[in-house]
């Protein structure tokens, strides 16, 4: 009774604890990708106290959790300017904060695909600006990342029947679009297909059963990505040319 005492104590201990914790929001516009995330990680866990950190790259915000027995607002705010480019600002959540994302979608065959997509999107709040490009199957969309996200962006899309992917204009970059049955459009498959050799992105939709990525031609090709995906057992073949039935 004794031990069960203590041990309940000693939660309560901790629990109160955690429950002093203090958290700050903090915008940094240097914070690009999960390697900023990670140098600015190592620079404010230099400081006693330090708990969770939270990082939204899309807004480039930071929450961090902290004791304040042991540090305060202010030594975070100095150790991120210490680093010259991960010097921070206070976020706020009325800010705009535009942001770009192209996406490409093989199954976008012609205007009134692109059409289709725009009304669907012209839903979403935030969505400022769209510009199609249907001879390169991509979509440019310009976005408030306090309003909405790439998430939501691309749920919209694939509920819609398109199976959108990141699009760049590098030359160093292709990609690949498969049918597969749909039922292996599936967490499983995105898993099993993200980790091969040269992919950047994937994206199934399961009401076309559609397999679609983006991936760094130096390292792969289309036909090595259908092979590794068949020999990983997912039934994966190259659709026939479309003919695009919303043209007539």
């Amino acid at each position: 009774m004794k031990k069960l005492l203590s041990l309940t104590a000693a939660l309560l201990m901790v629990t109160s604890i955690t429950a002093a914790n203090e958290t700050i929001v903090l915008r940094i516009k240097g914070m690009r990708c999960e390697e900023c995330g990670h140098k600015v990680s190592t620079a404010v866990r230099k400081l006693a106290g330090i708990g969770k950190m939270d990082f939204d790259f899309e807004k480039r915000t930071v929450a961090v959790e902290y004791d304040p027995a042991q540090t305060c607002a202010d030594s975070i705010k100095a150790r991120l300017a210490a680093t010259g480019r991960y010097k921070s600002i206070p976020y706020d959540k009325n800010e705009v904060i535009r942001r770009g994302m192209g996406l490409r979608m093989d199954d976008m065959h012609c205007q009134n695909c692109a059409d289709r997509i725009m009304k669907r999107l012209e839903t979403i709040e935030g969505i400022d600006s769209m510009s199609p490009h249907i001879d390169k199957q991509y979509m440019f969309i310009r976005y408030d990342a306090n309003k909405t996200c790439q998430k939501v962006i691309r749920e919209a899309l694939g509920e819609l029947g398109f199976t959108p992917v990141n699009y760049y204009t590098s030359q160093d970059i292709s990609f690949a679009y498969f049918l597969i049955p749909k039922e292996a459009c599936n967490e499983e498959t995105l898993e099993e297909v993200l980790i091969m050799d040269g992919v950047d992105d994937v994206n199934v939709n399961d009401k076309r059963g559609s397999l679609a990525i983006t991936f760094m031609n130096k390292e792969t090709s289309a036909e090595k990505l259908l092979q590794a995906i068949q020999a990983a057992g997912i039934k994966a073949t190259v659709p026939e040319p479309h003919e695009c039935k919303e043209n007539k």
